[in-house]
């Protein structure tokens, strides 16, 4: 199992997530996508769940509450009236999906401290729970840096494995701050640098997007993605 955080909203995990389980489809496992909580999206929408499927294309998905309200899974739960989630109802939901699927992705929804309901639990709780290693998703711009190793510090503080970090969106023309960010964001993150998607990935056919994720992501996912040779590629523009 692997649970897939973000440094924040919006910095990819999504992509991310389909790119994954893109790879691993294409290696012939059988992958299930699980989103605990869909918040700002009505009901019938698609959500990012939908997102993934379309990326990705034959993969178990299953998302357990949804909120309309675009708020943390907890607030959005006060406002709606819709039961809150707890971290034993995420892993049993996990733990269910792990026994008939070689690979479970779950995707938090935010950063991994946003919180579930009032008695604090997060997706760090979710995470400790199952013993699965936690993904951090970064943005690759300026602030990312101090926004990552708060991630992974909390992360290995409450006794979780980051096994990397990727870059969730990296741009064609990218500036100063996001070269240089290249070689510090491992260190932030105390893990290997393990992917960077590029940006607008998630607008490519599914053919055209699993393309995308072998060149984005490490041979960690079964991709080609080479860390040293982006980082020098990086560092020769700045």
């Amino acid at each position: 199992m692997l649970v897939v955080t973000g440094t924040g909203t919006g910095v990819g995990k999504t992509a991310v997530t389909a790119a994954i389980a893109a790879l691993a489809r294409d290696a012939g496992q059988r992958v299930a996508a699980l989103k605990p909580a869909q918040t700002g999206v009505a009901p019938g929408e698609p959500g990012d769940l939908a997102e993934i499927a379309r990326l990705a294309g034959d993969v178990t998905i299953r998302e357990l509450r949804r909120y309309p309200d675009p708020l943390s899974p907890e607030a959005a739960a006060r406002r709606s009236g819709v039961p809150v989630l707890s971290p034993a109802e995420v892993a049993g939901a996990a733990t269910e999906l792990d026994s008939e699927h070689d690979l479970v992705l779950i995707e938090g929804a935010g950063g991994l401290l946003v919180r579930f309901g009032p008695d604090g639990s997060t997706l760090a709780d979710v995470a400790w729970a199952l013993g699965a290693l936690v993904l951090v998703v970064a943005e690759a711009g300026l602030g990312t840096l101090n926004a990552t190793a708060l991630t992974s510090e909390v992360a290995t503080g409450r006794g979780l494995h980051v096994p990397g970090v990727v870059i969730g969106s990296w741009p064609a023309a990218p500036d100063l701050a996001m070269l240089s960010n290249v070689g510090d964001l491992p260190v932030a993150a105390g893990a290997p640098l393990l992917g960077a998607l590029a940006a607008g990935a998630g607008q490519l056919s599914q053919a055209e997007f699993l393309d995308e994720a072998r060149a984005g992501l490490s041979p960690w996912f079964g991709g080609d993605f080479d860390p040293d040779s982006f980082q020098n590629a990086a560092s020769a523009r700045t």
